[in-house]
């Protein structure tokens, strides 16, 4: 399985790299808290570094600071493979954010990839999109990201089971 996600962004490449590089810190501008669980690593984003965001969890394999972070799924998550971001400069003054996973889905991942997990994935990373530019630019150049009646109903029924 493959997802791709990407924003054009009109800022250099330099000034989000300095976002991505912030993530998971207590100066993170870039991870959509508090609508989402928060992204927690134990090293930040040291190769090595264990940790997720909510039930997904990941390991920080690679890190190309201000251009790339890829991160390797646990075992557990039923997800073999690996998740990055990637900031690639599309002129002196404009970028692209790219999220892309690659991997295959197996057990119970099977199932809930297509239903319910990707529909919220999706929902992060534009959020997460949004997020990225209004600190890269203090604007938007578009409607925020809306979260599709499938995802409020998929969030209700995750935080009345968390209740």
């Amino acid at each position: 399985m493959r997802n791709i996600q990407q924003r054009l962004i009109d800022a250099p490449a330099g000034r989000l790299g300095a976002l991505l590089d912030r993530a998971a810190t207590a100066d993170d501008r870039l991870w959509p808290v508090p609508a989402w669980p928060p992204l927690v690593l134990d090293a930040g984003l040291t190769p090595g570094s264990r940790g997720g965001h909510g039930p997904i969890r990941y390991s920080v394999c690679e890190y190309e600071p201000g251009r790339r972070a890829r991160f390797l799924f646990d075992q557990a998550t039923g997800l073999d493979g690996h998740h990055e971001f990637l900031i690639t400069a599309q002129g002196p003054d404009h970028c692209r954010l790219t999220h892309t996973i690659t991997c295959t889905v197996r057990g119970r991942m099977r199932i809930l990839w297509p239903l319910a997990i990707r529909w919220l994935h999706e929902a992060l990373i534009h959020d997460l999109f949004d997020n990225a530019e209004r600190a890269a630019t203090g604007r938007l150049s578009r409607r925020p990201a809306r979260w599709s009646p499938w995802v409020r109903l998929l969030r209700r029924v995750w935080a009345s089971r968390r209740s």
